[in-house]
């Protein structure tokens, strides 16, 4: 009996040393306003402040008509193996620091969830360790934010999005074990992926760092980003969207972004995706050991011709291969009215140059682009398609950059040296560019845009 007693007074003593903290906190939802600080003072031990800043012993939980700001004095918090549910909103209000959100230490990986989330501003931070963040039917938007070291324990991506549209701007996302950005196929999101860099995410598994399923109603953005890897062992995809389910329309517009030395640049599957690829470069996208199982700059894989492309101004170098179409499509590369203007080249595998392979009994044209050479015998080498199996669709590529009938009748009286610059007109701009110009000119006898 003495013993017990003994036992039942350590147990008290260690108790009174140690502060109860709740297993979790909801806030009222009564429209009020809280900062981490006042998170201390009303949570009853669930944030507290530690050695570095605050810290969040468990759950919490910010309800619909309350808002969590994160201000100049939140510089950081460490939170516990915890989930944090906005269904209110969270803003950040920091111009002086940068907020700090860390995982309390190696295992313990925090996440956050957003849902029916209003007005919510994530806005010069940095996340480190987190297991995952899900945005569901939010309006979400992120802004000048660092994700690294995130794990798979919550979400298959870093930012999960379900049924909705979040900004995603200026962001930089690097060594997360899975895809950067993510939606699932049974869902619908347009996500705006604005001026971001991906640097090296996805270990462990075959996704790409941009993984989206099929698109709501608004237009799936992707411009201005940065995509790449630098460890052999984390080799992965750039971007993949897909719609295997026929959901609905998918719209996405695919500019100015930079997709490089991975295993594939961008691809696109399923059925009623409609894109506008304008602008990229799709280079060195070779790390895939089976060519039989990726390395293409862009990928066409349709399930019906509803699955459509419009390409133009694009580089697509260094890969496995450069263009393949497979199934299905309706590609659009340039036209007699509306040349491509796609520079195309060098890209194969084996020893053999595979700049285009039409995979499909559909046609594509693909007029006024730049095969890297004036040859019409060997850019027709590096075109797999009608020619060489009539199975399969017609690639109709004539004329093409550089070629005879790309040049004109002006230019017959040997113009074309000295490095001189003329509009298709036959108008000589000298040897530069004026600052100002913008549309189509002839340089030593190949077609350019700016």
């Amino acid at each position: 009996m003495c013993f017990m007693k003994k036992i039942i007074l350590t147990i008290a003593l260690i108790a009174g040393i140690f502060p109860a903290i709740n297993a979790q906190w909801v806030s009222p939802g009564e429209g009020i306003t809280y900062t981490f600080a006042d998170l201390v003072e009303v949570t009853d031990g669930v944030v507290t402040v530690g050695e570095n800043g605050f810290v969040v012993n468990a759950d919490l939980t910010i309800s619909a008509g309350d808002v969590l700001v994160i201000n100049d004095q939140t510089s950081r918090v460490d939170f516990a193996e915890v989930l944090v549910t906005v269904n209110g909103s969270m803003v950040c209000t920091n111009t002086n620091t940068r907020a700090k959100f860390y995982g309390l230490n190696e295992i313990q990986h925090f996440s956050m969830r957003f849902e029916n989330a209003t007005g919510c501003l994530i806005k010069k931070m940095y996340f480190s360790d987190g297991a995952g963040i899900k945005v569901i039917e939010s309006d979400v938007t992120f802004d000048d934010v660092k994700f690294v070291y995130f794990t798979r324990g919550y979400s298959n991506s870093v930012i999960n999005i379900l049924n909705c549209n979040p900004t995603i701007r200026d962001c930089y996302f690097m060594l997360n074990e899975s895809s950067a950005i993510g939606s699932p196929l049974n869902g619908q999101a347009s996500p705006q992926i604005l001026n971001c860099e991906f640097d090296t995410n996805v270990n462990g598994i075959n996704a790409p760092q941009i993984n989206l399923g099929p698109g709501a109603e608004d237009t799936i953005r992707i411009v201005g980003n940065e995509i790449y890897t630098i460890m052999a062992q984390w080799y992965v995809g750039g971007i993949s969207i897909a719609d295997l389910m026929g959901m609905e329309s998918t719209k996405v517009l695919l500019k100015d972004n930079i997709i490089r030395d991975g295993r594939y640049g961008y691809n696109q599957q399923g059925e009623r995706i409609s894109s506008v690829i304008v602008g990229n470069q799709f280079i060195n996208n070779n790390h895939e050991e089976n060519p039989m199982n990726g390395g293409s700059g862009i990928s066409i894989y349709g399930t019906s011709i509803t699955d459509k492309a419009f390409l133009r101004n694009n580089l697509i170098t260094g890969n496995l291969w450069g263009i393949t179409a497979i199934d299905q499509h309706d590609i659009d590369m340039g036209t007699e009215d509306d040349w491509g203007y796609n520079e195309i080249h060098d890209n194969g595998n084996g020893g053999v140059i595979y700049d285009l392979y039409n995979n499909s009994a559909c046609n594509i044209m693909a007029v006024g682009n730049d095969w890297g050479t004036v040859e019409e015998d060997v850019i027709e080498s590096h075109i797999v398609h009608q020619n060489d199996d009539p199975g399969l669709g017609l690639v109709t590529y004539i004329p093409y950059v550089g070629g005879d009938d790309a040049i004109g009748e002006v230019f017959e009286n040997n113009l074309l040296k000295d490095n001189l610059i003329y509009t298709v007109e036959g108008r000589c701009l000298g040897t530069e560019l004026p600052e100002n110009y913008r549309g189509v000119y002839i340089r030593n006898g190949r077609k350019f845009v700016k």
